[in-house]
C-alpha cells in the first residue's frame, strides 16, 4: 500500500506518529512464578539513500537532529491504548536523510501470534488521523515487522506501507534483514 502524506487542506504533512500497543500477560495464580512478560519495542531507521545514518528506539530516544523522539519505553504493555509511541516532526529531519523506516520488535522473543490485542499505526500528528494500522496478533510467528517507511520526495513526504514480517528481536537484529528495495 503507497500512501501520499496529505491533510485535509491539501498541504503536505508535517508530523507523523508511530503507535505500538499490547496487552500484557495475565498473571496466573496457579503458575509457578508467573507468565513471561511481553516487551514491544518501536523504532524508527533514519537512512540516506540505501544507507542507515541513525537509529530511534528504546536505547537511543531521540536522533541527533531532533526530529525523531521516542516517547519512553513500556516493558510491560500496561496501560490502555498506545503503550510506546515515536513522533517524526518532517519539518525539522535533516536534510540528507531520505526516508525513515518504522519497526516493531519483540525483545522478549514472543510471535506476534501469542501476544494479545497487538497493533501498530501511523497517525497523522496534526489531524489524528490514522494512515495505515496493523493487527501485530495476526501477523504470524514473526517476532519483527517492518510498518512502512516514510520517503522524501523533493520537499514531500510519502507514506509506504510495507507490512513484512522478520526474526528479530532488536533493531540491531532487523538491520541485517532489510533488503535494498525496503530502503
Amino acid at each position: 500500500m503507497f500512501v501520499t502524506l496529505r491533510d485535509d487542506n491539501r498541504g503536505g504533512l508535517d508530523y507523523v506518529s508511530m503507535a505500538l500497543g499490547w496487552d500484557p500477560v495475565p498473571q496466573s495464580r496457579w503458575l509457578a512464578g508467573g507468565a513471561k512478560e511481553i516487551d514491544l519495542n518501536a523504532s524508527a531507521l533514519l537512512y540516506a539513500e540505501n544507507n542507515i545514518v541513525d537509529v530511534v528506539y528504546h536505547e537511543q530516544l531521540m536522533s541527533r537532529d531532533g526530529s525523531v523522539r521516542h516517547l519512553g519505553d513500556s516493558t510491560t504493555g500496561e496501560g490502555n491504548g498506545d503503550n510506546e509511541i515515536i513522533t517524526v516532526d518532517l519539518t525539522r529531519m535533516a536534510p540528507e536523510v531520505t526516508g525513515v523506516l518504522f519497526l516493531v520488535t519483540c525483545y522478549t522473543g514472543q510471535s506476534f501470534d501469542q501476544i494479545e490485542n497487538a497493533f501498530c499505526r501511523i497517525v497523522d500528528g496534526v489531524s489524528d488521523v490514522e494512515i495505515a494500522r496493523y493487527d501485530l496478533s495476526s501477523a504470524g510467528s514473526y517476532t519483527g515487522l517492518i510498518l512502512g517507511k516514510l520517503t522524501r520526495s523533493g520537499n514531500a513526504w510519502q507514506f509506504d506501507a510495507i507490512g513484512e514480517g522478520i526474526s528479530a528481536r532488536h533493531p540491531a537484529e532487523a538491520v541485517s534483514q532489510l533488503r535494498t528495495s525496503v530502503l
